[in-house]
């Protein structure tokens, strides 16, 4: 830091936009002292040529490269490259400040003028033909020709400098050694144009050899050429479109020492002759680059490069490159190359990358390579040094039984004994804009961006289909944007551009905006580039179209109000159910005795609190003093089901009071369930044991529908009852029904259950059976009322819960 630069007192409001003037101001002073640094070597070695030339002392050479400087109106450094022109210096760099202007927007955030940087207009080149004030441009080029490190460099250094003050288009630079004429440098023509302007031939009586190169002195004259007009002048023989191409032409040798071992071409595009302005100073530039020209033969280094020292100059290079090496047979004939060394970045068709390719043979992992124009290309590289840069090629290679096709450009030169091989993949960029493309889609969203310098604003396809805008008309300008804003999301909008534009601060703002599709819910998500004083130059960001979102988030909405609604529903009709079999079955709360029988009822549903099924029983004291046993369960869960067990259960017991059989009483259910529906309804079924004990005999007589018969346990052992003739309720029309009569011994057991007791998903009812019989003799005891429930735990099965009903009768023992 200087001690002009002083920084800002601590906690002050602008501390970081004056850290970063002083920072900028200080890197500039450093870039200025290492420019100086780069330039003492020339000055020095100037003034030691001076001194050997002349025999004068240090001082006394520096005093006169001034004063021929100060005489020739050169500058200094233009005076030491003319003398050696022998160092690197480092470039100048411009730097310079954008201001905002001072614009009436008149209040508006979304005046965009109020944002734009102005960029600093640049120089008009002087009219053609008229008089140019060389000095600059030699000063500017002298300091440039210290980045040049070859003679393509070399060449494009000229052709920036001499493009807008000669209207230059290609540079050109030829060595001219013995008995050829070739090309070492060129810019502002591709590979293929180098190759044809490889080598000329001497135009005029010279001979020429049957290669194309001329066997004689190249240029006798040693003076600038000037080629245009209709029958223009040449030194040499040009390829057939060159007139066509670059109607003016200068061929202008290179005085190093009194023989012209060097010439620079400049081609232009333009009819229009030479002015003498322009004549004088190409002639100026070229006598500049002389010294430097022969500094750069001086600088080449004369050793084979070895593959490590190409490997660390590849690891700094971009893109793919590599080195190969040929593989010779006994007899001398290239049969394959080896990679050598390869850069970081580059990337075949197999997706090895970098380092991985160190190694490989070339046509054992690209066997389909060999006998193509590429493969011809590396030979001929090979054999005559000659670069080649073949066109655009499809590449196939079948991996995993796929064929992938990639397409690649291709450039060679030889290196040595080896070739350096670089490529470009056309093809990972059409596949990176088809993903791009496709994100778009998939996310709905598009990008925009703004240019605050050149008032450019840039959008994707997809934001105009966001906006729904035709591209014709091009992106919405800001000034247009509140015109498709809902007025209540302007405001909001307002702030985020506020921040993003005049603060540099990151935005991500929804809002919604109307279009001839209807309204759609947008969000923006941008940045700012901002200058070192914060102020934005650059806003990228994009769109996205959250409508299909914000209808799904909508619809979810309804759909979970309405499931609500429905879950309600469904819970008022269980909680109406389970009151309804509350009311219509009692649930048993202890064991009593119904005419001399000790009795004992278990209910068990299959899900509590979610659904009533349609299992029941039935246990009651008749009017003459038997008991009356019915156990039934009816096909179904829910309100039906409650209602039909309701029906079947009253009316049984109404038509047994009434002095019916129990055959009779099945026949007349049997008609209720058949007749319960309408003639398109399904028909409910039902099953049912019912039972009638006489006390003065011990006698139970009993008939059954459809259901599975009764499990008695005397003295220890269970056993199933055998049951009489019964269809289920509901089956028929014309069912047939029989009673079966057991006597009761006391101490007997007799077990009533549904089939929810013994079914399970896969087992037989005979194995269920047998399993209830072998439980119910070692569970069933009157003197434990708990009995049925552990019976029922020992049975139950979680994976086929269902409901469960069961009557425990038994005869007490005589006291």
């Amino acid at each position: 830091m200087t001690s002009r630069e002083q920084l800002p007192p601590r906690g002050a409001a602008s501390d970081s936009p004056a850290l970063a003037k002083v920072v900028a101001r200080q890197r500039a002073e450093i870039v200025d002292l290492q420019r100086v640094a780069a330039l003492l070597p020339v000055l020095e070695r100037a003034k030691g040529a001076v001194m050997v030339q002349d025999g004068c002392s240090a001082q006394e050479a520096y005093e006169l490269l001034l004063d021929r400087s100060a005489e020739a109106g050169r500058t200094l450094v233009e005076e030491c490259w003319l003398t050696l022109g022998a160092i690197r210096p480092v470039r100048r760099r411009r730097g310079r400040r954008r201001q905002r202007p001072e614009t009436d927007t008149g209040g508006s955030v979304f005046d965009s003028a109020q944002y734009l940087v102005p960029a600093e207009p640049s120089p008009r080149p002087a009219p053609t033909g008229a008089p140019r004030d060389t000095a600059p441009l030699l000063g500017r080029l002298g300091l440039s020709l210290a980045n040049v490190r070859d003679r393509h460099e070399l060449a494009r250094c000229l052709l920036e400098h001499l493009s807008d003050d000669v209207e230059a288009g290609a540079v050109l630079i030829y060595l001219a050694s013995g008995d050829t004429v070739r090309l070492a440098g060129h810019a502002g023509i591709d590979g293929v144009d180098a190759v044809r302007w490889q080598r000329l031939a001497v135009a005029g009586d010279g001979t020429v050899a049957g290669d194309g190169t001329a066997v004689r002195d190249p240029w006798p004259a040693r003076e600038p050429l000037w080629s245009e007009g209709p029958e223009p002048h040449e030194a040499f023989l040009v390829p057939e479109d060159t007139v066509r191409r670059w109607p003016s032409r200068a061929w202008l040798p290179v005085d190093m020492g009194g023989e012209a071992e060097e010439i620079v071409a400049v081609l232009r595009g333009t009819d229009r002759p030479f002015t003498v302005a322009e004549r004088e100073l190409l002639v100026a530039a070229v006598q500049l680059c002389a010294g430097r020209l022969t500094t750069l033969d001086s600088e080449v280094s004369r050793r084979k490069p070895s593959v490590d020292s190409v490997q660390q100059i590849f690891d700094v290079l971009p893109g793919s490159v590599i080195l190969l090496s040929p593989l010779s047979s006994a007899d001398g004939v290239v049969e394959d190359f080896r990679i050598e060394a390869a850069a970081p970045e580059s990337v075949d068709v197999a997706g090895r990358t970098g380092r991985q390719l160190v190694g490989l043979r070339v046509l054992e992992c690209y066997p389909t390579f060999a006998g193509t124009e590429m493969w011809k290309g590396y030979l001929d590289v090979l054999a005559t040094g000659r670069p080649f840069a073949g066109e655009p090629f499809t590449y196939e290679e079948v991996m995993a039984g796929i064929p992938r096709h990639s397409s690649f450009s291709l450039r060679v030169a030889r290196l040595g004994e080896h070739l350096v091989v670089s490529w470009v993949r056309h093809d990972i960029t059409a596949r990176q804009e088809q993903r791009l493309a496709t994100l778009q889609r998939l996310g709905n969203l598009g990008w925009a961006d703004w240019n605050l310098i050149s008032d450019t604003i840039t959008w994707s396809p997809h934001v105009f289909t966001i906006f729904d805008r035709d591209q014709s008309l091009g992106p919405l300008r800001l000034e247009e944007l509140p015109e498709c804003v809902l007025p209540e999301d302007l405001p909001g909008l307002t702030v985020a551009a506020q921040r993003l534009l005049s603060d540099g601060t990151a935005i991500d703002q929804p809002f919604r905006i109307t279009t001839r599709a209807g309204v759609r819910h947008l969000r923006i998500v941008a940045e700012a580039i901002t200058d070192a004083d914060g102020t934005p130059l650059e806003v990228h960001g994009f769109f996205q179209d959250l409508s299909g979102q914000r209808d799904a988030e909508l619809a979810l909405l309804s759909s979970e109000r309405a499931v609500s609604a429905q879950r309600g529903l469904l819970q008022a009709e269980r909680r109406m159910a389970a009151r309804l079999q509350q009311a219509l079955l009692p649930l048993p709360t202890g064991p009593v005795m119904l005419a001399g029988l000790w009795t004992n009822a278990f209910y068990h549903p299959a899900e509590r609190g979610i659904s009533v099924g349609g299992d029941w029983y039935s246990a009651i004291e008749l009017p003459d003093g038997d008991a009356l046993f019915v156990i039934g369960d009816v096909m179904g869960h829910g309100i039906n089901a409650v209602a039909t067990m309701a029906q079947l259960r009253f009316t049984a017991k109404g038509m047994i009071i009434t002095g019916s059989s129990l055959t009779d009483a099945l026949t007349r259910l049997n008609a209720l369930l058949m007749h319960l529906h309408s003639p398109g309804d399904r028909h409910t079924t039902a099953t049912m044991v019912v039972a009638r004990y006489r006390p003065a005999d011990r006698t139970l007589t009993w008939a059954q529908a459809g259901h599975l018969p009764p499990l008695l346990v005397r003295d220890g052992e269970a056993r199933i009852v055998e049951r009489p003739a019964g269809i289920l309720l509901g089956a028929t029309t014309t069912p047939v029904f029989e009673e079966a009569t057991l006597r009761l011994e006391e101490d007997d057991q007799l077990l009533l259950f549904t089939d929810g007791l013994i079914e399970h998903p896969g087992q037989d009812l005979t194995a269920g059976l047998s399993a209830l019989a072998t439980t119910a003799a070692a569970v069933l005891d009157t003197s434990r009322p708990d009995s049925l429930t552990t019976l029922h735990m020992s049975l139950a099965h979680a994976d086929h819960p269902d409901d469960v009903c069961a009557l425990h009768i038994s005869l007490p023992r005589t006291p």
